[in-house]
């Protein structure tokens, strides 16, 4: 066989190689990725968009009942609530007021009605600097005592904030503190981490995993 016929042969088979080897790979013959796992949902508390509570503002904009947050529904215009006190200095509520509990701040140090509600007037809130509130307009009460977490809320660092930051765009929503933290007992609860993101990538066997390396 002289070199030109050596050539031609040598050349297709190389040619009859490479569209063998194109097919296979076209029709992934071998070395073919593994499905990807189903992802699962998102738990909807975690991209549920509501706050955790109801504020009485809130309740009274939506039309809700609010008959709660009248205090003179019960109590006497012409006579001051007097509180009482056990003998561990920890503050009796009355039966009606059973469903409340008492834990705003350590050590009982805030264990007093008095400390936010006026007791001149229970439609009214008192800041620690004398200013007076409406019930409904609790948050400044908030930060007269708590000003740096304040601070950071009406800069929308902290606390749940919507709508657009550019005015010009549109409004923006902040919620009030006790959306999110019950006045008579604002610590927040412990919370489950929402999941990370998914990577996408599939495990890999232990076949890949003994392999690995070489």
């Amino acid at each position: 066989m002289n070199t030109h016929s050596r050539s031609s042969l040598v050349l297709g088979v190389l040619s009859v190689v490479l569209v063998l080897l194109s097919a296979a790979f076209y029709f992934e013959l071998w070395g073919r990725t593994p499905a990807r796992p189903a992802i699962p949902p998102v738990d909807p508390a975690f991209t549920n968009t509501a706050t955790v509570r109801m504020s009485g503002a809130e309740l009274v904009r939506t039309g809700g009942d609010a008959s709660g947050l009248d205090c003179y529904a019960c109590h006497d215009h012409k006579k001051q609530v007097v509180l009482k006190y056990d003998t561990e200095k920890r503050i009796i509520l009355a039966e009606e007021h059973n469903d409340l509990v008492m834990a705003h701040g350590t050590h009982n140090r805030n264990n007093n009605c008095f400390n936010c509600h006026d007791d001149g007037n229970l439609e009214l809130l008192q800041t620690r600097d004398g200013r007076e509130l409406k019930l409904l307009d609790s948050t400044p009460l908030c930060g007269s005592c708590h000003g740096p977490t304040y601070r950071d809320w009406e800069v929308g660092v902290h606390g749940r904030t919507s709508g657009f930051w550019d005015p010009k765009a549109g409004e923006l929503t902040r919620q009030a503190c006790v959306s999110c933290h019950d006045p008579h007992s604002p610590k927040f609860p412990q919370q489950k981490p929402a999941p990370a993101p998914h990577s996408l990538r599939t495990s890999r066997g232990p076949t890949e995993e003994k392999g690995k390396g070489h």
